[in-house]
């Protein structure tokens, strides 16, 4: 798998800011108390389970930000599976640093590939079927950018990254509006040539009416198994049907199996745990 890393450009104001906060406003008092400023360490980032690991650069930022003599060896980079007990990335240089960016980094690495790991899950459960696995905007303030790389790093797709993206109506558009055709109507004279659209339907029936405004995608709301297949043979290759709707890796295969294009699934970022991975001493 192909994986563009994000530019260093984007990561280090959030890296920055988590720093700033951890610091507070008289910086890391017990490791200043305790450890002497001449101290080196040798520290290892290790997986304490199975999973797909996302944000080590964030982690490399954190310990860099810091003091920029840590010295950083990825063994296993975004992407990649680990075992447990394996080892991402050896840290190397001031022991102070080292220390006081520990939480920083682990909070940003093991959270990104906890939701790498929860995408991989899913991707796994639909393999041999055509359906992509994609993210939403359910993700944390500030994090979009880093949530959405992580479900890439672990093999799914990305939906919309803001409402300036694409035209996605939803119910409630329907409803203000009047009416699915007023509301498409309107969106069709307002989007840009390179701007699709989507339009949300519960039902079938609604289905057939949005059809008929040639929609680019549709997306089909908390749908039964039987009806999604029937609603991939109406549309019939005239637009790309997104399945979404408290999917969860258990229901995945079957919904894939409808033949929809795309499954969304929030909980692959709001509601995924963290991998748990560590910072072991291993001398200096």
């Amino acid at each position: 798998m192909m994986l563009s890393p994000l530019p260093t450009v984007l990561l280090e104001p959030l890296v920055r800011a988590s720093l700033l906060e951890d610091l507070g406003r008289a910086g890391d008092l017990t490791t200043n108390a305790i450890v002497p400023k001449e101290y080196q360490a040798g520290t290892v980032l290790v997986a304490r389970q199975s999973g797909v690991v996302a944000g080590i650069d964030l982690a490399m930022l954190a310990f860099g930000l810091i003091d920029p003599g840590v010295e950083i060896s990825v063994e296993r980079g975004d992407g990649c599976n680990v075992v447990d007990g394996e080892i991402i990335a050896s840290v190397v240089g001031p022991a102070r640093a080292i220390l006081t960016a520990e939480r920083t980094a682990l909070n940003f690495l093991c959270h990104l590939s906890g939701i790498a790991t929860a995408t991989a899950s899913i991707v796994a459960a639909v393999r041999g079927y055509g359906a992509k696995i994609v993210c939403t905007r359910k993700t944390t303030p500030g994090l979009r950018a880093v949530e959405k790389y992580a479900v890439r790093a672990g093999g799914g797709s990305n939906h919309r990254f803001g409402l300036d993206d694409a035209i996605l109506i939803k119910d409630n558009h329907i409803a203000i509006a009047g009416g699915v055709r007023p509301a498409l109507e309107r969106a069709r004279r307002a989007a840009g040539h390179l701007v699709k659209i989507e339009v949300e339907v519960d039902t079938l029936a609604q289905l057939e009416e949005v059809l008929g405004f040639a929609p680019d995608a549709v997306l089909l709301d908390n749908m039964s198994l039987p009806d999604l297949r029937r609603a991939v043979a109406i549309v019939g290759g005239r637009a790309i049907t997104e399945a979404s709707g408290g999917i969860t890796s258990h229901t995945a295969r079957a919904v894939a199996a409808t033949g929809v294009d795309l499954i969304s699934v929030g909980r692959l970022i709001h509601s995924a745990p963290i991998l748990d991975i560590g910072l072991d001493h291993r001398g200096s």
